[in-house]
Order: structure tokens, then sequence, then C-alpha cells
């Protein structure tokens, strides 16, 4: 017996309302993973789209916070400003995926590096949010950040 799979609507400012939890992993050009973390996000509605508060926790012990203000700019479209984004993060929304671009400052070997996330988010049934990130610096891939988020509980 087979299941037809559900596919979701995906609504950002919807399922980003509320607390997230999500857990991660960045893979290295070479296919080592390279370090694991967990993230409590909790998201809240603005009059423009929604603000999202990252707490992320590695296996280092590290921490870091970070706030995402995304707006909605279109049908489809949206934008996203955070402290270490460069300029604005672009989204376009097709069905159940978001795609996400951004140049970020991030921090490696004891200083920022400007480098380009290219984020797809895809929304699955019972609220489980696939995100793959590839980061790269002047189009040669470092590697990728996969996440996986859901409703905390």
């Amino acid at each position: 017996m087979s299941e037809k799979l559900t596919i979701p609507v995906f609504d950002p400012a919807t399922y980003f309302t509320g607390t997230l939890k999500a857990y991660g992993v960045f893979v290295d050009r070479f296919g080592r993973a390279r370090r694991q973390f967990h993230v409590t996000v909790e998201g809240r509605r603005t009059d423009q789209g929604f603000q999202l508060d990252e707490a992320f926790v590695y296996d280092d012990g590290e921490t870091e916070v970070r706030q995402w203000n995304v707006t909605k700019v279109g049908n489809r479209r949206y934008a996203g400003i955070c402290a270490d984004v460069i300029g604005h993060a672009k989204g376009h929304l097709e069905g159940n995926m978001l795609s996400w671009r951004y140049k970020f400052r991030l921090l490696l070997y004891g200083r920022k590096v400007a480098v380009t996330f290219d984020d797809v988010m895809v929304l699955q049934e019972a609220g489980i949010l696939i995100n793959r990130a590839i980061v790269s610096k002047w189009g040669i891939k470092l590697g990728e950040v996969l996440i996986s988020f859901r409703p905390a509980v």
C-alpha cells in the first residue's frame, strides 16, 4: 500500500511565527562534516513581514545570536536584513520552496570573511523544513550547510 505525499503550502511568515528548533551541520567541499550545531528560533510577525531571533549552539561550545528582519516586498518575493548580511538577502517563493541568497560576513579563523550563501528551503509534511545552503567565495564552493527545522514541542 502506498501513500501519496502531501506537499504543503509554504507561507514563511506563518511558518516562522512561534518557536522552532533546528539541527544542522557544515560539510566542507571535500565532504567532511566540520561543525555541527543546533538553533532555537523565536519568530514573530511584524507589520511588513516577520522577525527571527536565532540562538546557535555549536559542537565546540561556541554560541552565537542573530536577528533577521524579513519583509515581503512583492508577489512571492522577500528581502531580509541581519547584522552580518552585506546589503539585503533576497528570497523567492515557489510553492513549498523558498530560495534565499545573500552575502554574509562569516567568522573564519578569527576574522570576518565575505561569503555568499545560496539557500533552498523546502517545507515538508509535519512541519519539517529542510534547508541546504551552498557557501561560496568568488564563485568557489567552500561547503554546504544542511539544516532541518521543526516546530518546538
